[in-house]
């Protein structure tokens, strides 16, 4: 009921493994967009190649292709989660974030991305585009990761996490011209 209803859904983890096994999912997915309704998928590499019906090492082997393959067959914007996380929507130039550590690997940093992408993008309402789709959820992943790089702990947790990107929102994003892709 969600894919045929929300305007706006950013969708992560069991929901992504959930459409990947069922076809009837995917198929009100792709609908989507035609119908001015956007969404995000979030994927581990894990979660890319169920829905690629791949393997995670043939994701892995070509990161910046699965994220467009995934945009292009959903007709959604991907966050391809990793190092160097991927950033693809159809028809857009796909971006490589530059931020981020491997301490995202966390439990429940994920949570905390897909969270940070559905409230930068409800600010953003006004932009019901694909391409201001893109534009949060790169915003967002580059937040996210540079959160993630400033948190001076040996051990990230989500909550930590959260509390770094509380602390940005005061200040201007800067750098989200680095990592365009072509």
């Amino acid at each position: 009921r969600l894919l045929a209803t929300s305007a706006r859904l950013v969708l992560d983890a069991d929901a992504l493994n959930l459409i990947a096994t069922d076809s009837q999912l995917q198929t009100l997915l792709r609908a989507r967009a035609a119908r001015q309704r956007f969404s995000v998928l979030t994927p581990h590499p894990l979660e890319a190649a169920r829905l690629l019906e791949s393997s995670a090492a043939q994701v892995q082997a070509d990161r910046l292709s699965a994220a467009r393959a995934l945009a292009d067959r959903f007709d959604c914007a991907v966050v391809l989660k990793g190092s160097g996380s991927v950033i693809a929507a159809p028809g857009e130039v796909a971006r490589i974030n530059p931020t981020g550590n491997a301490a995202l690997a966390t439990a429940g940093t994920g949570d905390v991305l897909a969270g940070w992408i559905g409230g930068l993008w409800a600010q953003h309402a006004s932009d019901a585009t694909q391409h201001g789709t893109l534009q949060v959820a790169s915003r967002a992943t580059f937040e996210h990761g540079a959160a993630a790089d400033a948190v001076a702990t040996p051990v990230l947790r989500a909550g930590d996490l959260i509390d770094r990107l509380h602390a940005s929102l005061s200040a201007p994003p800067r750098g989200l011209d680095r990592g365009l892709a072509r």
